[in-house]
């Protein structure tokens, strides 16, 4: 049974059905491979979003890509490796991190947000002088001792100098800026 609509009504129907197939994407062939954004944001998704986006873009890391650290009247520099992790961190700059000792072997503080993992090994070896992540943490880590190969390891750079044996001697927790060079 059909029941015939007066022609307004019957155009604010098709309207609707038309808005609804356009935001739906029917009608649109999908290429093989290719997921829509509903499917692909699984409910077990790991990916964590940021809350505030920087409002500036981030440099991308060149190997060679310099940051700085003050910690109260003494500057470090640091040359971070090409990674998305080096990006991620650049993109959080300019940064103030509650630091403290770690084992007697790096000093430890906690960012922000997580840094991308892409194309990094489950773990790292970190020399001594090494600026690196801990990703268990979220911790930016400054190692001036001899750790050893750990799981959630990443090497993001390394300090310039004598930068591990000033880092050796602070006492006591400490709060640390950094910057990209030049910022």
């Amino acid at each position: 049974m059909f029941s015939i609509l007066p022609p307004r009504t019957m155009l604010v129907a098709l309207t609707g059905v038309a808005v609804a197939t356009l935001s739906t994407g029917c009608g649109e062939p999908e290429k093989p491979g290719q997921a829509d954004d509903a499917e692909a944001a699984t409910p077990h998704s790991t990916a964590t979003p940021r809350s505030t986006p920087n409002p500036r873009p981030a440099p991308t890391p060149k190997e060679g890509t310099m940051i700085e650290i003050r910690i109260g009247t003494q500057h470090f520099r640091a040359t971070l490796q090409e990674s998305a992790a080096a990006r991620d961190l650049l993109a959080q700059l300019p940064l103030t991190i509650d630091m403290t000792d770690h084992g007697g072997v790096e000093k430890t503080g906690p960012l922000p947000s997580p840094l991308s993992l892409d194309g990094q090994p489950d773990g790292a070896d970190p020399d001594v002088g090494d600026v690196g992540y801990y990703a268990p943490g979220n911790d930016l880590v400054l190692y001036y001792g001899d750790q050893s190969y750990y799981p959630g390891i990443v090497i993001l750079g390394q300090l310039e100098g004598d930068g591990a044996q000033r880092v050796s001697d602070l006492d006591g927790p400490f709060t640390a800026t950094v910057e990209a060079r030049g910022a």
